[in-house]
């Protein structure tokens, strides 16, 4: 089941921060404050300096109480960062500090579909930390969360796409047909293709990736 979950999510690090790059260029000629944190945010993990940009999103969202963003992208680092840790107290206090952080985004952007799929991200860390011990804990809270995310934006790609991948990691750990998933997949391509997030630093990454699972999957 480790291997299964973790192929879910080892391709996030360079595909958010690509995505988020190309949406922080050409903006507005003088950025406000909260423009040029942010980006220095992304510059930084784009560098692999993921926990300082950490440090910059955190405070971010001290400055900025009110937007869901800075906090989601704390909480994003944390998360997938745990990927790799293999000490169960470091592991701990990243996955901590993400539910917290995961916490303030959502009481201020409630039923929020990106925040579900994070929350479902976080569960995962659990699951390929300790298959035998959390599987059965969070698996299912995981793919409510997916199926709830999907139900609040059931045209928005990345979501699509990231249900898909959920749903075929659980085909491939139970010796099951991807097929059935391949139709979402393409649907999330056809999508991407006209997809605009709502605004700069919004997520929007996600269609190569989609295209990726496509090629490897679906053919």
């Amino acid at each position: 089941m480790q291997n299964v979950v973790t192929y879910l999510l080892i391709f996030f690090t360079t595909l958010i921060v690509q995505g988020q790059t190309d949406v922080a260029v050409n903006q507005a000629v003088s950025p406000t404050k909260y423009q040029q944190g942010m980006r220095k945010a992304f510059q930084l993990w784009q560098e692999n300096n993921s926990w300082e940009a950490a440090n910059v999103f955190e405070r971010i969202a001290v400055a900025e109480p009110d937007n869901w963003l800075p906090p989601y992208y704390v909480a994003q680092i944390n998360v997938i960062n745990s990927f790799t840790e293999k000490d169960g107290t470091k592991l701990k206090a990243q996955l901590d500090k993400a539910q917290n952080f995961i916490n303030d985004a959502t009481a201020i952007s409630k039923d929020n579909p990106d925040l579900l799929v994070l929350q479902a991200q976080l569960y995962t860390a659990w699951i390929v930390f300790d298959g035998q011990k959390y599987g059965m804990k969070y698996s299912a809270k995981a793919s409510e969360l997916y199926g709830k995310a999907l139900a609040l934006a059931p045209d928005n790609p990345r979501i699509i796409l990231a249900k898909a991948e959920w749903d075929m990691g659980g085909a491939r750990y139970f010796g099951q047909s991807l097929e059935p998933y391949c139709k979402d997949i393409q649907r999330a391509i056809d999508l991407f293709a006209t997809f605009k997030p709502a605004g700069e630093f919004y997520p929007s990454y996600g269609a190569e990736r989609a295209k990726q699972v496509k090629a490897e999957s679906c053919n």
